[in-house]
């Protein structure tokens, strides 16, 4: 394992450093990637167990009084809750963290992300609670932005700044490898469920047994996270590296446009994100005649083909540069908007195509968004920026994506998705092309 020293230090002293503390080093990227996958991963399984949910069980278990279509819709803007939420937990545990320190501050969050999650797995029906039973459903959808909030721990940040050279976008794209592999374990436990139960036995209580093994796995990342932040050689890093948390109104006083610029970059990749996981889910079942296990099958194809689009994007990124990649995955998204929602109306094979492919430009952008939001912000601010332009990045592209795409389609037809996913491409093109150092700032 190779020692990594902070930049003031020279060789020679670096040399008498190792000699006289032969016990301490200094965590090489792959330790800090470890951390990074374990935390993105369980975060991205919770996320999609609650997104499939919102599709498979709640319009029925919570609003069986409306037809399915409307009952999908409101519970899209149950699940936007979370994405508002955001924010404001940035806020608080930002707090927290200057106060009583990154332990405490990533405990508290995880912990009340595993307890929102595993209290939804009895959330009682509109059959015995009435409406309670949708306040209850927001209320723990609020809590799990909030905690999502809490749980940045800086190490995404970490890595990329800690990246040999030359490998920035490898490293950047660590993050995101949580997203497919989440949603491949979050799928085949649906899928599984519902290939194995009667539907009856499905919503009375065999989709719960997922967010059972959700708060599980919280737990188990939890323990990996703390072993990785607490320990005094990741201190000291966090500190040698100023990523520290700020006041928010301090970092928007100073950072505010690179804020702005940073929430908008991502835009395609975020907003084509939900459109090739949670709404065509919802297409299939409220429109079609297919069964849903067999979609969720094919998203757990395309899931894998997105880590290696992931993957892929990290060797392009440090050969083109990263603006580059976003750029043409931009304009290749906004072509895909124009056929390929469509596809969801094809059958099988044109589900397929349109999942796959879409999985593929979702893994070349989405794989960068995390190293364009980390290496935007002057040292000082680096932690709370990153953090906050990820919340509005997430606020903006992504939280009402499903409802939005959902009511235009159902209205309009898939063609009016389409629409919607080019804006999101637009977005993004006109994110890089306004502001020029935004851009050398990335050509790394």
């Amino acid at each position: 394992m190779t020692v990594a020293a902070t930049p003031d230090l020279d060789a020679n002293t670096r040399d008498a450093a190792n000699v006289n503390a032969p016990a301490a080093h200094a965590p090489a990227p792959a330790e800090i990637a470890v951390g990074v996958v374990i935390g993105r991963t369980s975060e991205f399984f919770d996320f999609f167990v609650y997104a499939i949910a919102s599709v498979l069980v709640f319009p029925s278990l919570v609003f069986p009084y409306v037809d399915a279509t409307t009952g999908t819709i409101y519970s899209f803007a149950i699940f936007a809750l979370a994405f508002i939420a955001r924010p404001i937990g940035t806020l608080i545990f930002m707090w927290m963290d200057r106060e009583h320190g990154r332990v405490v501050k990533l405990t508290t969050a995880l912990f009340l992300l595993g307890g929102s999650t595993m209290a939804l797995a009895f959330l009682p029906g509109h059959a015995e609670i009435g409406m309670a039973s949708a306040v209850l459903l927001a209320l723990f959808r609020i809590g799990q932005g909030l905690a999502l909030a809490g749980a940045w721990d800086g190490l995404p940040s970490l890595l990329s700044l800690h990246a040999p050279k030359g490998r920035r976008g490898w490293y950047a794209m660590v993050p995101q490898l949580g997203a497919p592999l989440g949603l491949l374990v979050a799928s085949g436990l649906f899928a599984f469920f519902i290939s194995t139960l009667s539907e009856a036995d499905f919503l009375s209580w065999g989709w719960r047994y997922p967010f059972f093994v959700a708060f599980a796995i919280n737990v188990v990342a939890l323990f990996a996270r703390l072993r990785i932040v607490a320990t005094p050689e990741f201190q000291k890093l966090f500190e040698s590296r100023d990523l520290q948390p700020t006041r928010i109104r301090d970092t928007l006083r100073h950072h505010g446009k690179t804020v702005a610029l940073g929430a908008f970059a991502p835009l395609a990749s975020f907003a084509l994100f939900h459109l090739v996981t949670v709404f065509p889910l919802s297409w299939i079942v409220l429109f079609t005649r297919e069964a849903p296990v067999r979609f969720l099958v094919i998203e757990m194809i395309a899931a894998t083909v997105g880590v290696l689009a992931i993957l892929a994007s990290g060797v392009i990124a440090d050969r083109l540069g990263r603006r580059a990649l976003l750029a043409v995955s931009a304009a290749l998204i906004a072509a895909y908007s124009g056929f390929a929602p469509q596809l969801l109306d094809s059958g099988e094979a044109g589900q397929t195509v349109y999942t796959v492919l879409g999985f593929i430009l979702l893994g070349l952008a989405f794989g960068q968004s995390s190293g364009v939001m980390a290496s935007s912000f002057s040292a000082q601010y680096r932690y709370t920026g990153s953090a906050l332009t990820s919340d509005l990045a997430w606020l903006i592209g992504a939280g009402f994506a499903p409802l939005v795409a959902l009511l235009l389609a159902s209205e309009f037809g898939l063609i009016a998705a389409g629409a919607y996913l080019l804006s999101g491409a637009l977005c993004t093109l006109l994110a890089l092309a306004m502001n020029a150092e935004f851009a050398r700032r990335h050509e790394d």
